[in-house]
């Protein structure tokens, strides 16, 4: 039941952080840090009064080892929200961050060693095909996201070159993601499973890093106070409308990242996969459909190839077949009985 509440909580959260987040793109592309920074606060202010009691409980795994796990939490969340201020619109985000079976499969050849059946092998040639295929397209219609500075209109050159930077953050991003599942995975198997501490933590131990972008943060908290006006109910109070999106954001993302980390207690590093997998589809499609971004028949080709590989990889069908085998077994003893 837990890995149930916890896979519903995954959609429930993940896909309304998603319509915040790209609510607040819309207003001022390079939010990311700001977003990110108040996503952890949050989280850390949390942690420390419901799961450490105000640093009253000692962690049960090393600092040491949180350090590192942190240090990798911190650079792949960074890069992923910063992209957006490098002309990545948010489909294209979302169908690129899809290929995260792509990276733990090469971080297990390369790291555990790991040898793969030829279906496996298929599948991450049609992610990969598929995120190719999106990642072109995209790239022949880069517009430029910057919307801070009253400039001239941007060079194309000058354009397509961010938009190459932020491609390079999001392949940075999804292998350092990569990374920190399976080092995930080892801390969990020499220390237990302490999914609400680790959250804590991965959150708490990255807030100092945030000092080096402080100018960067300032910057866009003035943006956001400077947004539209949204007049608050009953108490007829005004509050910018970036203020009330960033709180329903890091609400959302709490609840979100909550239980993804609830699920990898409960679920192999693989299924957790398949499910921010799926979920990232969920949301793309909301995307597409509630905020009309633009959508080619080549983006919807990359993205069933994307997401057919996704079940191929995770074996779907025959995980399916196997759990109804039991009870045609079971229908086939029951009608010898009976004759």
């Amino acid at each position: 039941m837990s890995a149930a509440l916890a896979i519903v909580m995954v959609f429930v959260g993940c896909c309304s952080n998603v319509v915040f987040l790209e609510l607040l793109v819309k207003i001022d592309p390079g939010s990311g840090n700001l977003i990110t920074f108040l996503q952890f606060l949050f989280i850390a202010l949390e942690g420390f009064i419901n799961t450490s009691k105000c640093g009253t409980v000692k962690p049960r795994i090393g600092l040491r080892d949180y350090t590192i796990l942190v240090a990798m939490f911190f650079v792949a969340s960074v890069c992923n929200n910063y992209a957006f201020d490098f002309n990545i619109p948010m489909p294209l985000h979302m169908i690129f961050r899809a290929g995260s079976l792509i990276a733990n499969m090469i971080m297990g050849i390369v790291i555990l060693h790991k040898r793969y059946a030829f279906s496996k092998y298929l599948s991450v040639g049609m992610i990969s095909a598929g995120i190719v295929i999106c990642t072109i397209i995209s790239g022949k219609e880069v517009k430029s996201t910057q919307t801070i500075a009253a400039v001239e209109e941007e060079d194309p050159m000058t354009t397509l070159f961010w938009w190459a930077l932020g491609i390079a953050l999001l392949t940075l991003a999804l292998f350092v993601s990569a990374r920190m599942g399976i080092y995930q995975e080892v801390l969990y198997k020499r220390y237990g499973k302490h999914p609400k501490e680790a959250l804590f933590y991965t959150h708490l131990l990255p807030l100092p890093f945030f000092l080096l972008l402080t100018t960067n943060i300032w910057d866009h908290i003035k943006i956001a106070n400077a947004s539209e006006l949204y007049e608050l109910p009953i108490v007829s109070i005004g509050v910018p409308i970036m203020w009330i999106y960033l709180l329903g954001n890091v609400l959302t993302q709490y609840l979100c990242i909550s239980s993804v980390y609830v699920l990898t207690t409960e679920c192999t590093s693989l299924t957790v996969t398949l499910v921010v997998t799926l979920r990232k589809f969920v949301s793309l499609l909301f995307s597409i459909v509630y905020f009309s971004n633009p959508f080619t028949i080549y983006h919807w080709i990359g993205t069933i190839l994307v997401f057919t590989g996704t079940i191929i990889f995770t074996e779907v069908v025959d995980k399916v077949r196997q759990a109804l085998a039991p009870s045609k077994q079971a229908t086939a003893v029951g009608d010898k009985k009976a004759n």
